[in-house]
């Protein structure tokens, strides 16, 4: 980057109408930036636009306030839902595991490597058996344990270490306990689940073995926003892997621990990225 400049992401979504993108564009050169990419996907079916420019400005670390002051007139003349952050800029991710820890040590392992623009501000579990991983990354573990009657005070604890650690996302690595409707709704948009299955395929518990009791050849995971509908939330990132008739149950949950881990790589760096835009059910991820 040349110095004195400074990078950004814009990410909109719109009702389509012609001059959208002139405005965008018109508006980074009124400001001197130069756009460095740009993905935009414009929804014919349902008369909707979605666009996400990564761009630089001159300027320091407190330009990125300066500008969304100056394209807030525009986006209200789109009226468009709409994000300015800095690129690069860690978002603060609390991490909810439960025994299996696949997906937990290869978020750590990324996060820690620089690959996801992640800072995991803590993990929340309600058992111990990763607190030794964890504590080993400097990051601060918490144990939380759930049992039916305890269920609502668990939760309650939750969302008060959400607000502790100023976290930005929630996300269910593995995490085997069914979040309550009034919880999923105060995550809304900002949690997301890794489901061992290629939904919407095999929900609800154990999908390896329903998926070896229909002798499938591929098998695969699921990365999705959580809502109060369980492995229905809307879907992010998924991943396959070929399987044949020789493998048995317990050969397919191996098979398939590579595939969750990436689905839910992908999914945590494409939201951090601003890469993820919900539209109803569904989403748009512009990359």
């Amino acid at each position: 980057m040349e110095a004195g400049r400074v990078e950004h992401v814009l990410t909109l979504d719109c009702a389509e109408a012609p001059g959208i993108v002139h405005a965008v564009s018109g508006f980074l050169l009124e400001q001197g930036c130069d756009i460095l990419d740009n993905h935009q996907f414009g929804e014919r079916t349902q008369g909707h636009f979605f666009m996400r420019v990564h761009f630089s400005s001159v300027g320091d670390a407190g330009t990125v306030a300066l500008l969304r002051e100056a394209f807030a007139p525009v986006a209200r003349q789109w009226a468009m839902d709409w994000q300015l952050r800095e690129h690069g800029a860690k978002r603060k991710v609390l991490i909810m595991v439960s025994k299996f820890g696949h997906c937990l040590n290869d978020l750590l392992f990324r996060a820690r490597s620089g690959e996801l623009p992640v800072d995991i501000v803590a993990v929340v579990s309600n058992h111990t058996d990763h607190q030794g991983l964890v504590e080993w990354h400097g990051i601060p573990f918490h144990h939380v344990p759930v049992t039916a009657a305890t269920k609502p005070a668990a939760e309650a604890r939750l969302l008060e270490l959400i607000d502790a650690h100023e976290a930005e996302l929630v996300v269910l690595a593995r995490y085997m306990q069914v979040l309550s409707d009034s919880l999923t709704r105060q995550l809304d948009g900002r949690a997301i689940n890794i489901h061992h299955s290629f939904l919407p395929s095999f929900k609800g518990a154990k999908p390896y073995h329903q998926a070896y009791a229909r002798g499938v050849k591929t098998v695969g995971a699921t990365a999705h926003y959580v809502n109060s509908e369980l492995d229905e939330g809307p879907i992010i990132a998924q991943q396959v892997v070929e399987v044949d008739h020789t493998y048995g149950p317990a050969d397919l949950v191996a098979a398939g621990r590579d595939t969750e881990c990436k689905a839910l790589s992908n999914a945590v760096k494409w939201h951090c990225e601003g890469r993820v835009i919900l539209q109803g059910n569904r989403t748009v991820v512009l990359r």
